[in-house]
């Protein structure tokens, strides 16, 4: 007789660099993961080509079902900001923007970061309590401030971008 856990079958998401055949898939988890910004299709199919190095899509039975752009910074190699993180309503409340994100970190592309940073708007919850929590998990500590302002960089038509700042402690401690 097999036991009931062995009967169940929990589909894990599986992680990977994307390719442009992925854009137009992450275009549209992006705009159903309300409230990220839309790029066009056409960022996406950059950054699933030119930064796919240091992007990662999940995938759940052949679906996107999650995905973060970031890049290494050109002038801060120590620095990895990420752009976006989506996660498909389906797949939401399992840790898998944390398993994306530690994804791109444990890439040989990603060894000299030591910092990673973002931006969030003050009322974006989901974005503040997966950095939050990553950071906790990180031993890193966090640290916010006000970068690009609704009156001076976005003429009102966009809620400030606060610029989130997690120090990765035990990357700087491995390094020394």
């Amino acid at each position: 007789m097999q036991h009931p856990a062995q009967s169940m079958r929990i589909d894990l998401p599986t992680l990977r660099k994307p390719n442009a055949k992925d854009g137009a898939n992450i275009w549209k988890l992006v705009r159903a993961c309300r409230p990220l910004d839309e790029n066009s299709m056409y960022c996406n199919l950059l950054q699933c080509d030119h930064f796919a190095d240091t992007c990662v899509l999940a995938e759940m039975s052949g679906e996107v079902v999650g995905w973060v752009s970031a890049y290494v910074m050109p002038n801060e190699p120590d620095t990895l900001f990420v752009w976006q993180v989506a996660v498909s309503e389906a797949a939401r409340g399992q840790g898998l923007g944390r398993l994306m994100l530690q994804n791109i970190l444990n890439r040989s592309e990603c060894k000299d970061v030591t910092r990673l940073q973002t931006t969030i708007t003050a009322d974006n919850e989901a974005s503040w309590a997966l950095f939050r929590k990553f950071a906790r998990l990180q031993d890193g500590e966090l640290e916010n401030a006000p970068y690009f302002t609704q009156a001076l960089h976005f003429q009102e038509r966009h809620k400030t971008e606060h610029m989130v700042t997690i120090q990765l402690e035990n990357r700087v401690k491995m390094a020394a």
